[in-house]
C-alpha cells in the first residue's frame, strides 16, 4: 500500500513548491514515488523544468509525475462505465454513448481524481503518492466522498425499500421495465451485486482516510494573519472527515511563539526559499512523514467509558452541533458534517451529554 500525502493551505503559501521538495526528498531516499498535480495550469511544468503529461512518465531516479486532465480521465472512466453496464444489463443502453461527448459536471473532477488516486495506489508501482490539489475545502471534500456516499447510500436506500410508494408500484415497475428494457431490478446481476462492490469500495476509501499511515495532509502557512486563520480552519474541517494533519509547514517565515500556540500540538517546520532550482535545503527542511500517525487523532471511541471524542480545531462552541438518529450520530462543524455510525455497544443508547472544551468534542452515551 501507497502512503499518500498531500498539502492544505491558503493560495499562495507555496503548497505545490513544498508538493515537489517533498516528491524529490522522498524519491532521494529510494522511495517510489507519484507526484500528481490537479490544476491544469503550468505551474508545476514550469517548477519542475518539464512538460507533464496525463500519463505518469519518469523525471528522476524513484521519482513519476502525472497532470490529471479531466476530460481525459471522464474518457477512460467511460469506457469503464460501459464495461460494467455490459456486465450487469441484458441490453447495454449506452454502447452508442462515447466519452469524448460528455461534458465534466462541477464536483465530476473530483471524484475522477479520487478514483484515479485509488487506482494508482492498487496499482503496486508506488511507494508514495504526493497529490497537488487545491489545497482548501475541494480536496477535503474530495477524500471525503467515500464517507458521503456511504451515508447517502445507508439512508436513502433503505428509505426507498422501506416506502409505501415503493411498495405500491414496484410489483407493476420490476415486470414492466423488465419487459421493455430487458433489465431484472431484482437479481443479483443487475442490484445486489454492483451495489455490494459499491459498499466494499467506499468502505475501503473510508478505511484509508482513517488511517495516518495510507493518507495524511500537512498544513502550509505563513506569518500572514488570513494565511494562519485559514490553515487552522482546514485542520479543524480535515479532522471532520476523518483526516490526520501531520504538522505545519511554515513557508519562507520565522517561527512565533503566537503560532506555535496557534497549532499546538502540532509540530511546525520552517521551510526555506528555493533559490536558483537548488531544492537540498527544502528538502532537508521537511519533516518525517511516516510520523503523521504520531498527531492528535481526528476521532476516539472509549466503549468502556461510554465516550466519543471527536478532535476539532479551530472551531468553538458555537460552531459546532451535535444530532442523532439511530445508531449515527452526526456532528456539524463550520460547513463540514461528519456521520459517526455507532459500534454495537453503543448503537442502541441515546446521547446523554456533550462537552466542548480545548477543541475536543466528548459526547457521553
Amino acid at each position: 500500500m501507497a502512503l499518500i500525502l498531500t498539502f492544505l493551505g491558503k493560495g499562495g503559501t507555496g503548497r505545490t513548491t513544498i508538493a515537489i521538495a517533498a516528491a524529490k526528498k522522498l524519491a532521494s531516499l529510494g522511495q517510489r514515488v507519484l507526484l500528481a498535480g490537479q490544476d491544469p495550469g503550468p505551474t508545476l511544468g514550469l517548477l519542475l523544468g518539464t512538460s507533464i503529461g496525463s500519463d505518469p512518465m519518469e523525471i528522476a531516479p524513484n521519482l513519476q509525475v502525472v497532470q490529471f486532465q479531466s476530460t481525459v480521465l471522464l474518457e477512460r472512466n467511460w469506457e469503464e462505465v460501459k464495461k460494467l453496464e455490459a456486465k450487469y444489463l441484458r441490453t447495454p443502453l449506452l454502447n452508442n454513448v462515447y466519452g469524448q461527448e460528455l461534458g465534466v459536471l462541477p464536483g465530476m473532477d473530483s471524484a475522477l481524481a479520487l478514483n484515479t488516486i485509488r487506482e494508482y495506489e492498487a496499482s503496486g508501482k508506488y511507494d508514495v503518492i504526493i497529490y497537488d490539489g487545491d489545497g482548501d475545502q475541494t480536496t477535503l471534500r474530495m477524500l471525503g466522498l467515500p464517507e458521503i456516499l456511504s451515508w447517502y447510500i445507508r439512508r436513502f436506500r433503505k428509505v426507498v425499500e422501506d416506502s409505501d410508494v415503493w411498495k405500491s408500484v414496484s410489483p407493476f415497475i420490476q415486470p414492466v421495465s423488465s419487459a421493455v428494457l430487458n433489465v431484472s431490478w431484482t437479481g443479483d446481476n443487475f442490484a445486489q451485486q454492483p451495489t455490494q462492490e459499491v459498499n466494499n469500495l467506499l468502505e475501503q476509501g473510508r478505511a484509508a482516510v482513517a488511517d495516518p499511515k495510507r493518507i495524511a495532509a500537512y498544513l502550509v502557512s505563513t506569518n500572514d494573519a488570513a494565511a494562519i486563520a485559514t490553515a487552522k480552519y482546514l485542520w479543524g474541517s480535515a479532522q471532520q472527515i476523518g483526516l490526520t494533519v501531520g504538522g505545519i509547514l511554515l513557508n519562507q517565515d520565522s517561527v512565533t511563539e503566537a503560532l506555535t500556540t496557534e497549532f499546538d500540538p502540532l509540530s511546525v517546520s520552517v521551510i526555506p526559499s528555493c533559490q536558483n532550482q537548488d531544492w537540498q535545503p527544502l528538502m532537508d527542511a521537511l519533516p518525517d512523514f511516516s510520523l503523521a500517525s504520531q498527531a492528535p487523532k481526528p476521532i476516539t471511541i472509549d466503549i468502556a467509558a461510554r465516550q466519543v471524542r471527536l478532535y476539532l480545531p479551530g472551531f468553538d462552541k458555537k460552531q459546532v452541533k451535535l444530532t442523532q438518529s439511530g445508531p449515527e450520530v452526526t456532528i456539524e462543524a463550520g460547513d463540514q458534517r461528519r456521520n459517526i455510525l455507532l459500534p454495537p455497544q453503543l448503537s442502541g443508547q441515546s446521547v446523554k451529554g456533550a462537552k466542548f472544551n480545548n477543541s475536543y468534542l466528548t459526547i457521553s452515551f
